[in-house]
């Protein structure tokens, strides 16, 4: 929906505000377009005590009661390209911002004229003015109707950088696990044996010498060993973390927009 003159002649005393309900300023001019006459741009007056004003295109915008509801955020208007409020809008101006607010296509742009929206004259008086600025305007460097001869190729151009981000963290963690291991150690043991001899001279003295029938015992102690097991706490490592760079080749891609000039010549139909 377009807002025409009639709408912003309406206002008194009225405000910008965005789609969300916040104030941006208090309605400064309105800029109308020397094409079509409609109105083109609306500023708000920002800053401290509204010594500033903003830019804002009347692009989606709307009117409620005495103020202007525009499709943009604060932080975008108040961003906008610093543009002196006085009263003429040349078209290098107006194409910044164009490219601000990131408009679809760059329309023709000529000199635009503000007022503020009590000052508005008649419809009808403003197409008349219209034709006569019109016809007064001067070429830049944007192609239109009333630009001189060159037209001014454009294009988008990527501009890749790098920034750095957390991408992970590495932590050490000791804990206990408990494994079996099993070692080989020689053990002895002691056991019995029996020997018997024949009596002879040597040993006849010590075989003779109890009760000729006797009963009796004779007992011995036998020894052996057993493995045994303790432990040692013993440091075998350290492990510590660190880190370093590695540089590799990583692939961005975007779309980019480029505007393209073709000739059309009535007499050739080669382009």
């Amino acid at each position: 929906m377009t807002i025409s003159i009639e709408q912003v002649q309406q206002l008194r005393h009225g405000k910008v505000v965005t789609a969300n309900g916040n104030k941006v300023g208090s309605i400064g001019q309105v800029y109308l377009d020397d094409t079509s006459g409609e109105p083109s741009w609306v500023t708000a007056k920002t800053g401290l005590f509204g010594s500033s004003e903003s830019f804002i295109p009347l692009q989606g915008a709307r009117i409620d009661g005495d103020d202007v509801v525009v499709d943009y955020d604060e932080d975008t208007i108040k961003n906008a390209p610093r543009v002196d409020p006085d009263g003429h809008l040349e078209p290098d101006q107006e194409s910044a911002l164009y490219q601000h607010y990131r408009l679809d296509g760059i329309e023709a742009v000529s000199n635009v004229r503000g007022d503020r929206p009590s000052d508005l004259d008649d419809p009808s008086e403003v197409g008349d003015d219209r034709a006569d600025r019109s016809a007064e305007t001067v070429g830049q460097d944007r192609s239109g109707p009333t630009t001189d001869d060159a037209m001014t190729r454009s294009e988008e151009q990527l501009r890749v950088g790098v920034a750095t981000r957390e991408s992970g963290r590495a932590r050490l963690r000791k804990y206990v696990t408990t494994e079996q291991v099993t070692q080989t150690v020689p053990v002895s043991r002691e056991e019995v044996t029996v020997t018997r001899e024949p009596i002879t001279d040597d040993n006849r003295g010590d075989a003779t010498s109890g009760p000729a029938i006797s009963e009796e015992e004779h007992e011995l102690t036998l020894h052996e060993e057993v493995p045994t097991v303790d432990k040692d706490v013993v440091a075998v490592e350290r492990v510590k973390l660190g880190k370093k760079t590695v540089t590799e080749q990583a692939t961005v891609s975007d779309e980019v927009r480029k505007e393209q000039i073709d000739m059309d010549d009535p007499r050739n139909t080669t382009r």
